[in-house]
């Protein structure tokens, strides 16, 4: 864990405790340890820091590719984020995703791409089901509430807000799972089986 991380994981932690209840449901459900795919619906530029304030250890990022621009990303690096392209298919980012994960490390996904325009979980891309398969790695669904209503888009300030991240039984595909997602009908089918997963949370 470098400095900015631990400081910023500090500082972060404590302001969400202080100022927002930070509420957490469902500890006996998180995976900890190993290569692990992070799920969760995106409300705000919240959704990070509240992730990865689920572990003690330092976790990976997908983030948008125009973010990383200047002192912003060297800051985004800082945090173990990495670019993804949201304007075209980016297979080579899923593949930096995929070699991450089967390297042993926790990667954090949002399926749906972006953040909710009204609170409301969207559709998800069909890119994660393909991370998914294609990395076998367990899938941890988390559902964020609160953030949308504490920074929503186009929002210049924090308002008052109670956050709460629930987590749900970890998803392990079986090798009979994992062949059967292996197609492009099947990386849908599994993208939306993890969104259900985090919806119903």
């Amino acid at each position: 864990m470098t400095f900015i991380y631990w400081l910023s994981w500090m500082t972060f932690g404590a302001g969400f405790r202080s100022f927002y209840g930070l509420r957490i449901e469902g500890r006996e459900h998180l995976v900890t340890e190993g290569a692990v795919l992070v799920a969760a619906n995106h409300q705000s530029y919240m959704d990070p820091p509240l992730l990865a304030n689920l572990y003690d250890t330092p976790t990976f990022f997908v983030a948008r590719k125009t973010l990383f621009r200047g002192f912003c990303g060297w800051l985004y690096r800082q945090w173990n984020a990495f670019p993804l392209d949201q304007e075209k298919p980016d297979l080579a980012g899923l593949k930096h995703i995929i070699r991450l994960l089967k390297a042993g490390h926790r990667v954090v996904i949002f399926p749906e791409g972006s953040r909710t325009f009204d609170g409301n979980i969207a559709e998800a891309a069909p890119g994660v089901g393909f991370v998914a398969a294609k990395s076998a790695a367990i899938i941890q669904p988390v559902r964020i509430r609160g953030a949308y209503e504490a920074l929503p888009r186009g929002a210049s300030f924090l308002r008052p807000s109670r956050i709460s991240l629930t987590i749900g039984p970890a998803i392990r595909l079986s090798p009979a799972e994992l062949k059967q997602a292996a197609t492009k009908d099947g990386y849908d089918l599994l993208a939306k089986r993890i969104m259900c997963a985090i919806h119903d949370l």
